[in-house]
């Protein structure tokens, strides 16, 4: 069936099991938000006050459902102020999907109003981003992208997707096997945030043991890769 781009957003974040977004609309992003008010029955959006908001609200979610958080933000200065929520999720390996809109794609590169290269301004802070300049590319990069962000290291993920590319409209499969994540992920084997593992310093650790066998009431403070991989046991 032949779908627009911004109804192929909806169709994707429903496969992928969403049922709550956060976000803030303008004009660039306008063509999904009309997609999304038709589709309120399928999806729950929640109008944050700021897009900041929006995107730790995402977060927030993310760890309390453990699902893959979602936000969503327009142009310029509503897709940079995502950007706080974004690090944070990075810093904490929270699964989170920022989806912006740009500017058409005549007017990339060209400092156009309420233009930003969002994609070089968050790359140091996700494990991924796309920005999707053929609306033939559009399913494949959404599923991608929560593929990314809940495989491995969980963190975020950022879409960036020109105005024109939600207006045109292409032939659109659903998703055979949504659990499917090799095969999602191929293309990307050097994704960011690989881990690195070294053999353990034995003076070092001997030093630690010391230090918690000699302390009176150690305490022990862990960051959340021990939830996320399911350690909290031992």
């Amino acid at each position: 069936m032949k779908i627009t781009g911004s109804q192929i957003v909806i169709e994707c974040l429903v496969e992928q099991g969403v049922d709550t977004v956060f976000g803030y609309p303008g004009g660039a992003i306008l063509n999904i938000y009309d997609e999304l008010y038709k589709n309120e029955n399928r999806i729950r959006h929640i109008l944050t006050a700021h897009e900041q908001g929006a995107s730790h609200a995402a977060d927030g979610y993310a760890r309390a459902t453990g699902k893959v958080g979602v936000c969503m933000a327009t142009s310029g200065p509503g897709a940079t102020n995502l950007v706080t929520g974004i690090a944070t999720a990075y810093m904490d390996s929270v699964p989170l999907v920022a989806i912006t809109c740009n500017v058409g794609k005549s007017l990339l590169g060209k400092d156009s109003f309420q233009e930003i290269d969002i994609t070089g301004v968050t790359m140091p802070i996700t494990k991924h981003n796309f920005i999707v300049m053929d609306v033939k590319n559009l399913a494949q990069t959404i599923r991608e992208a929560f593929a990314i962000a809940r495989s491995g290291r969980p963190g975020p993920v950022l879409i960036d997707i020109p105005k024109d590319v939600t207006a045109a409209v292409t032939e659109f499969e659903p998703l055979k096997n949504p659990s499917d994540v090799d095969m999602l992920i191929s293309r990307h084997k050097n994704i960011k945030r690989a881990v690195t593992l070294s053999e353990p310093d034995e003076g070092q650790l001997k030093m630690a043991a010391e230090l918690i066998n000699g302390a009176k009431r150690p305490v022990i403070y862990a960051g959340g890769g021990v939830k996320i991989s399911g350690a909290e046991k031992e």
